[in-house]
């Protein structure tokens, strides 16, 4: 009982005698007196005045608890840094969702500015033109791309794995955006703090090259965007793949796979090797940093690139990346060089007369016979570089033509590369003795024959006094050994009886176009031609008579098979009389024999044709022809210049002989139109292979042990030559 009064006893505050007096009262609770909704925490050791020990441990034990976690939070533990992550996540995910919508608002603004989709359409791929020669090879692609357009199922896997893995590794996973790539290339390019690398995706390279202008802007960047994913909707990987590998830039006007194969390595993109895709693949980045041709280190390192790359996206093997590196790609310069690039030019130059504007591919089968055209190509280019710098010959051109005026080769100059300008159709220069033959013809066709007489002597037409070159004279000679001998005075003698407007009108009916100037000077080549009209006049006298225009494009059809031309006709018809082309035929074969063409011959091969030298040796030049074809050789120098005394019976006779020789190798040996002989007794062998206008060569004999010097000329003949000379 006295336990219990004790306890209910009140107890009443009493002030500490000296707190009183300093005034230093302490009010303040206890820990033991602090209020909890469980009980008071008592200090460590005292004694606890309950007698409810089961609620005064419950009471004890919750603040401890709290206290606990308090300690812990205050400490770092899990508790701060969990809400702090939470509330993260949380604002995260709200700037996330707010960030979408504003992502999604520019886009449907930029989209507002473009044309309403239902106008977007994928703009067709510029046509390409297909070259092909007469046997079905390809001779060039012409166009805006510079190549074919290639299926994907053409192309070898390793192509397609070697753009994807350098340029867009989850091409096949994203959806025309590639978010991750795109933060990949964020990080990297923040950390070293400048533009490094490019988040676009395969599909955003597309719709820029397809639908954009090539400015750097916001604008135009989320442009690209809404037409990726229009594109990812509208067309599958496959053919947004096949649609990027035929339209991107590949660097030297290459657009496309298939041009950068020919223009790099000179064949097809469905042949290319993995060390071939590798150099291709990284050209894409830049093309012309990359390029092999101007930076062949830097590509050869880009490609070793591409290998790692494909090696770690699993398209490759250790072993394959060994065996690749082990063969690496060899860039290959005749794509660009090669002369069959002129006889491209000169279709696509032909073209829209036949064809009009393209919207689709097409493909051009020529007359061209590509081993003859390479020969062709081969021998200038030797010619050229064994003797051009001794006689200073700079340049050349070579025609071959058949005898319905195909063109089967087509040289226009030494290297492409070098110079684009095609000699052979373009260039006009003077054919020197080469247009005699057209002076002859019309003599013989106003009643004269391979026999008549003519006097090599001195002569004076209106104060012009053409001369031979040895300032000698031989008398009275036959048109034949005239002709041979390349004489000058006899030939502007004949073009003086005959009239010079005949020989310009004859020279025209066989086919030359350019305009030539009626004077006496005409007669030996004074008026400018081009090689290929020339030669084209020269056919007639291998045909029979036949005039031809010379062509090169036999028909013109889509990629479908759809012919849109194709040549037809047999020609001009019918423009020399047959005994007049037997005697020119006869003449001329005497210039290989024995004349000023001795470096033309052809063996066992019967041929004919002309030396052409102009005056100051500025033109070289060699026509002549078989029964199979018809050639023709200018060599000189672009700013006309003189050479160092080149003549048309040396270099050019040597190389029209090879090209020749390779023409009508394996054809059966035929006789030249016409059957007309002359007496081997009349010919007179030149000394020197070609004269240039106004010269003459030195004979081996005199002429007047020449037993056919006096030939009297036919009763035909005989009023001309008196009202001409008195006799």
């Amino acid at each position: 009982m006295a336990r219990r009064s004790r306890r209910q006893e009140r107890v009443e505050p009493r002030l500490d005698d000296d707190s009183a007096r300093d005034g230093s009262l302490d009010l303040r609770l206890s820990e033991a007196d602090r209020a909890s909704s469980h009980g008071t925490r008592r200090k460590r050791g005292r004694k606890s005045t309950s007698s409810a020990p089961a609620a005064d441990t419950t009471a004890r034990s919750a603040p401890k608890k709290r206290a606990k976690r308090r300690g812990s939070s205050s400490s770092g533990g899990g508790g701060f840094f969990g809400r702090l992550f939470k509330r993260t996540v949380y604002w995260g995910l709200v700037a996330g969702l707010w960030g979408g919508i504003a992502f999604v608002g520019m886009l449907a603004y930029y989209a507002a500015h473009l044309p309403p989709t239902s106008e977007w359409a994928v703009p067709k791929r510029p046509p390409n033109v297909k070259i092909v020669d007469a046997n079905g090879k390809l001779v060039a692609n012409r166009g805006d791309t510079g190549g074919e357009s290639v299926r994907l199922e053409q192309l070898p896997p390793h192509m397609m794995q070697a753009v994807m893995a350098i340029e867009d590794r989850r091409f096949y996973y994203h959806f025309g955006i590639d978010p991750i790539g795109l933060g990949r290339a964020m990080a990297v390019n923040l950390a070293k703090g400048r533009l490094t690398q490019g988040g676009s995706t395969l599909t955003q390279q597309l719709a820029k090259n397809l639908f954009l202008e090539p400015e750097r802007t916001f604008r135009r960047k989320m442009q690209e965007v809404v037409l990726s994913l229009w594109l990812e909707a509208k067309f599958s990987k496959e053919e947004i793949l096949e649609m990027y590998l035929n339209r991107v830039y590949f660097g030297a006007g290459a657009y496309g796979v298939d041009a950068a194969a020919r223009r790099y390595f000179g064949k097809s993109a469905r042949q290319v090797t993995v060390a071939e895709a590798a150099v291709l693949a990284g050209l894409l980045k830049a093309p012309s940093r990359y390029s092999p041709t101007r930076n062949p280190d830097l590509a050869d390192a880009r490609a070793q690139t591409v290998l790692a790359a494909m090696q770690d996206a699993g398209y490759l093997s250790a072993k394959q990346v060994k065996q690749a590196r082990a063969a690496p790609a060899t860039v290959t310069s005749r794509h660009n060089s090669a002369s069959e690039n002129y006889v491209a030019d000169w279709v696509m130059d032909q073209l829209p007369s036949y064809v009009g504007s393209l919207d689709e591919d097409i493909i051009v089968d020529t007359s061209v016979d590509s081993t003859l055209q390479n020969s062709a190509e081969k021998v200038l280019r030797n010619a050229l570089s064994e003797k051009g710098g001794k006689l200073n010959v700079g340049q050349g051109a070579i025609v071959v033509l058949d005898a319905g005026g195909a063109v089967k080769a087509l040289v226009g100059g030494r290297d492409y590369g070098q110079s684009q300008f095609n000699r052979a159709v373009s260039a006009h220069r003077q054919p020197g003795s080469a247009f005699k033959p057209f002076v002859y013809l019309a003599a013989l066709e106003r009643g004269m024959t391979p026999e008549t007489v003519r006097q090599d002597a001195p002569i004076t037409i209106k104060g012009w006094s053409p001369k031979n070159y040895t300032k000698k004279h031989y008398g009275n000679v036959t048109l034949a050994k005239a002709l041979s001998m390349s004489l000058n005075t006899v030939a502007a003698r004949l073009a003086y009886e005959v009239g010079p407007k005949r020989v310009v009108s004859t020279a025209h009916r066989l086919g030359v176009a350019s305009k030539l100037n009626a004077t006496p000077s005409i007669a030996l080549g004074t008026s400018e031609v081009t090689p290929l009209e020339i030669t084209a006049a020269y056919v007639p006298f291998s045909n029979g008579g036949y005039g031809v225009m010379p062509y090169v494009i036999r028909r013109i059809h889509t990629a479908g098979g759809k012919v849109l031309y194709e040549r037809a006709g047999s020609g001009i018809g019918k423009i020399v009389a047959a005994e007049h082309i037997g005697m020119m035929n006869a003449m001329m074969r005497r210039t290989l024999e024995s004349g000023t063409g001795k470096k033309a011959s052809l063996g066992e091969m019967p041929a004919g044709g002309k030396t052409g030298t102009s005056q100051d040796f500025r033109d070289a030049w060699f026509i002549g022809y078989t029964a199979y074809y018809t050639a023709g050789v200018w060599l000189g120098n672009d700013d006309n210049s003189p050479t160092k005394r080149a003549t048309g019976g040396s270099l050019p006779a040597e190389i029209w002989a090879e090209v020749m020789k390779e023409a009508n190798r394996d054809l059966a040996i035929a006789d030249l139109p016409g059957n007309y002989r002359l007496d081997d007794s009349d010919a007179m062998t030149a000394e020197v292979g070609d004269v240039p206008t106004g010269t003459v060569p030195t004979p081996q004999r005199s002429p007047q042990n020449a037993r056919s010097e006096h030939v009297m000329p036919r009763p035909n003949e005989r009023g001309l030559l008196q009202r001409l000379f008195g006799g």
